[in-house]
């Protein structure tokens, strides 16, 4: 009997988060992340707390990149209702954001006049990917993990992951667009 105490002892201790992972990405919110804005000043999700989020990771020369439209009607329509749009350029898929920040920047404002924050570029997949993209990734499973440029992951006011949507989704798709409106419903006034 003492054998099989010891046993399972040894086996919760093996099993237990270790110092460096306690307080496992499970129990985190997005709203404990920093991102890198695209002008290089520090950009704490928290500052977002109590707002909705979309992020997104786009890419300037994507077949998908004209989604930046309707990323920014979203963005217009929604922005005094309480809801973000984070832009996290990549260049994980194709090569296709070979572009420097500034130049991305620029693209983005001159070609679809995005007024919505951007980040500096990220990798999005991997274990080299930016810790929002592996706690979405941890959070949400394979199946939700970014495949190309333009994947959406929707983020509750409450700082809680709700979901992702596919590059193919497109931004003002009933699908996004009634997802947002319930999170919103749900922001307190």
């Amino acid at each position: 009997m003492k054998r099989l105490f010891v046993a399972v002892a040894l086996l919760s201790l093996l099993l237990a988060p270790s110092g460096s992972m306690a307080g496992s990405n499970r129990s985190e919110r997005a709203t404990d992340f920093t991102f890198e804005a695209i002008d290089g000043k520090s950009m704490p999700l928290a500052t977002f707390k109590g707002k909705v989020m979309l992020v997104v990771n786009t890419a300037s020369f994507c077949g998908f990149t004209r989604q930046y439209e309707g990323l920014q009607t979203l963005y217009e329509r929604y922005e005094t209702k309480g809801l973000v749009i984070i832009g996290v350029p990549s260049n994980g898929f194709g090569e296709q954001e070979p572009r420097a920040e500034g130049a991305i920047a620029e693209f983005c404002k001159g070609a679809f006049g995005v007024t919505f924050p951007l980040t500096t570029k990220q990798i999005v997949k991997g274990a080299a990917a930016h810790p929002f993209y592996r706690w979405a990734a941890e959070l949400l499973g394979a199946e939700a993990v970014p495949r190309w440029n333009f994947h959406k992951y929707l983020v509750g006011a409450d700082g809680q992951l709700v979901t992702s949507f596919s590059t193919q989704t497109e931004p003002l798709s009933p699908r996004i667009v009634e997802a947002i409106e319930a999170q919103l419903g749900k922001v307190a006034r």
